[in-house]
């Protein structure tokens, strides 16, 4: 028992006590802990509170709505979207991706309504984001819009349509780039595939057009709603493509690889064999190196289906599928399928569809142009297609409307309903250019007696057309001009190309032509002009209506004026095209005209701007004469400012060269201008004004016009800065044009009896006169020129008039302060050359007969002179006459204190004249 218990007492069982606590074991696990916050503030920032709608939904609840099973919320989430980013447009960035994949994925929503929402909300959309910013989603929003296109449901198909018209209107880059799987599924919207019995060996399906009674609208209206957007669709893909000749006159684009350079040519060094200019037969393009290699360019990598109708087999291939289904369409809606509607009247929707399935056979015919290939494509395309399309396009050519007019007194028409009554309008003529247009362009040179036929109707429908007087826009015209040049080319005979060219003038003499129509006809003109003068002369035959209406252009030219500047543009364009050629018919034309072109007051050439100014300019040098009364009216339009120095420097360049002074090394036409008219038209340039201008002149007194001196008898007309400018940039070239001047001597007893005969005894002479006169004189004074008394005497007084006026010229008055070392260097240069000139001004010099406020006016001056370097060894020559004066001067001044001008007159005489002297010594200064 005792061990029992021994054994007992080692496992105690420890008797606990109400309300004590448990004894913690001494194995126990302690399982207390502490927290501490950890703050990051940058991560704790937020950017703000998402705006939201009018339920309070920001942009990730809306967004996450998209996703719900009913269409209610889908379509209500939609519309908060829209009001959201209509009223926050800089939310878009932030979430672009996710708003593109939730909206193209309920293209395909079965709920009408939730489609509706995310249609509209795709439109404002398009307008907010850049082609740029969503070419990076573009595949997705592509994949869903071509589910939607070839969805089971016709609802869906419908709408997916206004999907592709969103995109079409935003991004046709974006979505032309995917045409091979897009033109798959517009030819999938209006039929379906059948394996032909035939065809089953080769495997190949045939389509054809289907119809769906479950849709809303009928099956032509469903098939017009989808060729329209193919044709845009198409229309979209030919805009891309760069070297495709748009439709009509429009010129050509040029060829990205084909680079223009201009080539700036001075003709001063050119006919100084100065500068070589090098010309190419290709018209300005950089040569052509022949070469066997060619480039291969990036598409030719790339799959033929990723090329899309870039590829010449992609092309033909859609072309095999979509022309038979075209047909049938046209088939449906030609006239012979209307059974109330006899002859060739269609109805507007009818008319409609023509139109679309004719567009687009246009653009598919555009664009098998762009291919290198392109004479086979046409063989191929007519083999293929040229039977069919005049069995069935040709047949009731010409088509027009036809009007449908309800009327309201049911009893007077019980039997019909409609009275039908064709249409006054011209919209059926579009769809009747448009099937020329394809038409001729599957006819040749070489297949004429073939198609003569259908031509023939071709021919009368164009000519009836531009001879009915029917206003027509300029689409309208673009297209018929097109077919017009078109058969042209097929048949160049002067028989079959007359008469088109007199219906086309006589559309060009409708009055009241919008300005458009008007440039395209000129365009069309100068085209016909410009081929037919590329033939050679032995078979050139020049046709009358043309030659008559290249001796319109001046005329209506003068009428035009400055009316419309791009008209006149074109107008100016053609006639130096034609006066460049010797037209004769042109150039006498222009020779009648030319005084009311360049009539200084209203003349054409003023009223253009300066770019057309210079055509008009060059234009002189193709005139057959230059009369007396031309040559005036260029005269005043040099004067007068109405064009800038350098045209007036240009057009006297071009007199120049038409006179009999010109050197020219080959044997050149006659000279046009005479020799006196030549000489009066240099003359009164230089003068700057007419005689009744300067009679006008003489009647001014005063500042601040007037700038006067007791010494000399000539008073200065203080001209404007840019007048005074003007004329010194004409007098440059004016005496550029006396120096190049064979017999100088001549040349200078021409100037000097002018300048005699109309500028001596005037008492107010234009400070830019007397400075082009002096300017004259220093370019043509050589040793063999004698000057008469009475012009040593003027220019004297000239002299002293402008160094008087540059003397006492206001440093203030910015304006004739530019005018200082013009003026400054011709006086000095006149005094140089003539030393007589010089004496004759210090003999004027009488002070006694001035007021004393001069005075220092004259001190200055003689100072100035002495300092001269060019000027010092004639004033030692004339010390006498300087010395008589300084003591003129000193006498005058002799009772008050002398001033520092005084002074400073002693000083410079007493170093520069008396230390060269050997006369009396220097002068002593009084004080």
């Amino acid at each position: 028992m005792t061990k029992k218990r021994k054994h007992q007492e080692d496992f105690q069982k420890v008797k606990l006590k109400v309300g004590k606590k448990k004894p913690k074991l001494e194995n126990a696990t302690d399982t207390t802990f502490k927290t501490k916050t950890i703050q990051i503030p940058e991560q704790l920032k937020e950017d703000g509170i998402l705006p939201t709608q009018n339920r309070k939904l920001n942009i990730k609840d809306l967004l996450s709505q998209m996703h719900h099973y009913s269409a209610g919320v889908k379509q209500n989430a939609l519309l908060g979207l829209k009001d959201i980013l209509s009223q926050y447009p800089h939310v878009v960035d932030a979430h672009l991706s996710s708003i593109i994949s939730e909206v193209a994925a309920v293209f395909t929503d079965k709920d009408s309504g939730v489609r509706g929402a995310a249609i509209h909300l795709l439109q404002l959309l398009a307008s907010k984001i850049r082609a740029e910013q969503i070419a990076p989603f573009f595949p997705l929003v592509s994949a869903h819009l071509s589910s939607a296109m070839t969805h089971i449901s016709e609802g869906i198909q419908e709408d997916s349509l206004k999907v592709l018209d969103v995109l079409l209107e935003q991004y046709p880059t974006l979505l032309t780039d995917r045409s091979s799987i897009l033109l798959k599924n517009f030819v999938e919207l209006i039929s379906h595939q059948q394996l032909s019995k035939r065809m089953k060996s080769r495997e190949k399906l045939s389509w054809m057009l289907s119809v769906n009674p479950n849709r809303k609208v009928t099956s032509q209206q469903w098939r017009l709603n989808v060729l329209m957007r193919l044709k845009k669709f198409l229309q979209a893909v030919v805009d891309g493509f760069s070297d495709v000749e748009d439709e009509g006159l429009q010129e050509p684009k040029e060829s990205p690889h084909s680079v223009r350079n201009a080539v700036c040519i001075s003709w001063k060094a050119h006919a100084n064999n100065q500068q070589h200019v090098q010309l190419y037969g290709d018209g300005g393009l950089r040569p052509k190196i022949n070469s066997s290699f060619r480039l291969r360019s990036l598409t030719s990598v790339m799959d033929s289906t990723e090329k899309g109708l870039s590829s010449a087999e992609n092309l033909k291939s859609f072309i095999e599928i979509i022309i038979p289904l075209l047909i049938e369409c046209w088939i449906e809606a030609s006239p012979a399928q209307s059974a109330p509607i006899l002859g060739n009247l269609l109805e507007s929707e009818s008319q409609q569809l023509m139109q679309q399935v004719l567009s687009i056979i246009h653009l598919l015919w555009k664009l098998t142009k762009q291919h290198d290939e392109t004479c086979k494509m046409e063989v191929w395309l007519r083999m293929n297609y040229l039977v069919d399309f005049k069995h069935h396009f040709m047949r009731h050519f010409p088509y027009s409307l036809q009007e449908t007019i309800k009327h309201k007194k049911k009893d007077l028409y019980k039997g019909n309903k409609c009275c039908m009554s064709s249409s006054n309008n011209v919209d059926h003529l579009l769809l009747n250019l448009t099937l020329c247009d394809i038409m001729v362009s599957l006819a040749s040179a070489s297949t004429l007696q073939t198609d003569s036929g259908w031509l023939d109707m071709i021919r009368k429908f164009v000519t009836d057309t531009l001879q009915d007087d029917s206003r027509l826009n300029s689409k309208q015209v673009n297209r018929l001009l097109g077919v017009t040049w078109r058969l042209m080319q097929i048949q160049q005979n002067k028989v079959a190309t007359e008469p088109l060219i007199k219906a086309v003038y006589t559309l060009y003499q409708q009055r009241n032509l919008a300005i458009p129509v008007r440039v395209l006809l000129l365009k069309f003109f100068s085209r016909v002009y410009q081929k037919e003068d590329m033939r050679t002369q032995r078979i050139r035959s020049r046709s009358k209506v043309l030659s008559r209406w290249l001796a319109s252009l001046p005329q209506q030219l003068t009428l035009l004026g400055a009316k419309n500047s791009e008209l006149s543009n074109q107008l100016i364009d053609i006639i130096h095209s034609a006066a460049s050629r010797s037209n004769k018919e042109l150039l006498q034309s222009l020779q009648a005209t030319a005084d009311r072109i360049y009539d200084p007051l209203d003349g054409t050439m003023v009223l253009l701007p300066a770019e057309t100014q210079r055509r008009l300019v060059q234009l002189v040098y193709f005139l057959p004469g230059l009369p007396t009364s031309l040559l005036a009216c260029l005269s005043r339009c040099c004067i007068m400012g109405r064009v800038s120095s350098e045209l007036a420097a240009t057009l006297i360049g071009i007199l120049h060269m038409r006179s009999s002074f010109a050197v020219w090394k080959c044997q050149v036409q006659d000279n046009s201008v005479n020799d006196v008219d030549y000489f009066s038209f240099l003359f009164s340039t230089l003068i700057g004004l007419s005689r009744e201008e300067l009679t006008s002149l003489q009647g001014i007194r005063g500042k601040p016009h007037i700038s006067q001196t007791q010494l000399s008898p000539v008073r200065l007309y203080l001209t404007d800065l840019d007048q005074f400018l003007h004329h010194w940039a004409v007098t440059e070239m004016i005496c550029h044009s006396l120096s190049t001047i064979p017999s100088q001597s001549q040349c200078f007893d021409i100037l000097q009896t002018g300048i005699c005969k109309y500028l001596v005894g005037l008492v107010v002479i234009p400070d830019s006169t007397a400075g082009s006169v002096l300017c004259a004189i220093n370019k043509l004074l050589d040793q063999a020129c004698i000057l008469n008394e009475n012009l040593h005497k003027f220019l004297a007084s000239c002299c002293y008039s402008l160094l008087y006026f540059l003397l006492t010229l206001d440093k203030e008055d910015a304006e004739h302060v530019q005018k200082r070392d013009l003026l400054w260097g011709s006086c000095v240069s006149a005094l140089a050359l003539l030393p007589r000139l010089l004496r004759l001004m210090l003999q004027s010099l009488q002070v006694s007969r001035i007021c004393r406020e001069e005075l220092p006016v004259v001190a200055q001056l003689l100072r100035l002179l002495m300092q001269h370097g060019q000027l010092r060894s004639h004033m030692v020559t004339n010390e006498f006459l300087v010395q008589q004066i300084i003591k003129d001067i000193m006498t005058l001044k002799s009772g008050d204190v002398q001033e520092q001008w005084l002074t400073d007159l002693h000083y410079c005489f007493n170093i520069y004249l008396a230390s060269h002297s050997q006369g009396p010594g220097p002068i002593n200064t009084v004080y």
